[in-house]
């Protein structure tokens, strides 16, 4: 009982599909979902793939120009922006931090899945499309990654709209209050327009230029000046004002940035300058009416410290109109000096004589 019968048995090949039977080996289990990547390892931004790319494709490296699709979602699911052809360069900051620190991580034809928290994103400013505050969930495709442009072989129109895209990304970044990135971006617009060139220009491309030079700079100092660089920004300014004098823009700031290192006496006549050149500004003119009493309470200061160190202050000279704070304190032991050597040679003069 249980046994095969002798029919069954003597059957040909039974022998060989029962042991094959009994090796075969169990199917394989499904695949796990892909894992989501912590980008930062902080949690706020989380890339997962989709559809990876093909079989030898590569990633894009940090200074190529590269082309995504890109879809962009509120955490609710609401398609909030789409852009089929969305070209940057890779390391820039062109665009939001979220895209900047993803692509990278993706091969070429990868589309992925990224959820960015609002820092990476459009912060508490947001954009005409993007509330403040607001988390994103972008799906990527990346779609091409090329080498940048050479940029000594740029001509004067197209070195004159890549400086004016990363000018316009800094102004982005600036209204979002993300200054280090708005400086950035205005770095790179710098160096568009000054690196140099093998390509001929005319008269009215390289004023084009200049002009968009005085431009980024006068927003670099803007930027400096938020970030406390105070240095940066006067070398900033002072680079606006070697090509442009009467810049207002540049007077304003660089009398703003000696007055945060406590030079009033040099920041009073450059600001007084641009009120000059711009007398109905009140910006100015309120910054300046500060100055001025902040140099008139320093040297009120400095006044009492000298007389003090000089002793018995209350009969020291009253101190003479438009002369300095040292003038009548210095004359006043000069005459005593005198009239004590006076009296002591007279002393040996008459002690001579006897």
């Amino acid at each position: 009982m249980g046994q095969p019968t002798v029919e069954e048995a003597e059957q040909p090949g039974a022998l060989a599909r029962e042991f094959l039977a009994a090796t075969e080996p169990e199917p394989a289990p499904a695949p796990a979902p892909e894992e989501w990547l912590d980008i930062l390892g902080n949690g706020l931004l989380r890339m997962k793939t989709l559809v990876p790319g093909p079989k030898g494709s590569s990633r894009p490296l940090k200074g190529q120009v590269v082309t995504v699709h890109l879809q962009m979602s509120l955490e609710n699911g609401t398609r909030v922006q789409e852009e089929p052809e969305l070209a940057f360069t890779l390391g820039d900051c062109d665009v939001i931090q979220a895209l900047d620190l993803s692509v990278p991580l993706m091969d070429v034809g990868e589309t992925a899945m990224v959820t960015a928290d609002s820092k990476y994103c459009y912060g508490p400013q947001g954009s005409p499309y993007i509330p403040p505050h607001a988390a994103l969930c972008l799906e990527v495709t990346l779609k091409t990654a090329e080498d940048g442009p050479d940029l000594e072989m740029l001509s004067g129109q197209e070195r004159v709209a890549l400086a004016n895209r990363k000018r316009e990304c800094g102004n982005a970044h600036y209204q979002r209050a993300d200054f280090v990135l708005a400086a950035n971006s205005y770095d790179l617009a710098i160096k568009a327009i000054t690196s140099n060139t093998k390509v001929d220009m005319t008269c009215e491309e390289e004023e084009e230029l200049l002009q968009l030079k005085v431009k980024c700079l006068n927003n670099l100092a803007a930027s400096q000046l938020k970030l406390d660089h105070y240095r940066a920004a006067l070398r900033s300014c002072s680079q606006v004002l070697e090509h442009q004098p009467d810049n207002i823009k540049a007077l304003f700031r660089k009398g703003k940035v000696l007055a945060q290192q406590g030079e009033y006496s040099e920041a009073i006549p450059i600001l007084r300058a641009a009120l000059k050149l711009e007398p109905s500004n009140k910006t100015i003119h309120a910054e300046l009416s500060k100055l001025v009493k902040k140099r008139a309470a320093q040297r009120s200061t400095e006044t009492a410290l000298y007389r003090k160190m000089l002793g018995n202050p209350s009969r020291l000279p009253a101190k003479c109109p438009g002369k300095g704070a040292w003038s009548i304190p210095w004359k006043w032991l000069f005459g005593a000096t005198a009239v004590a050597l006076g009296g002591v040679a007279l002393s040996v003069v008459i002690a001579g004589r006897n």
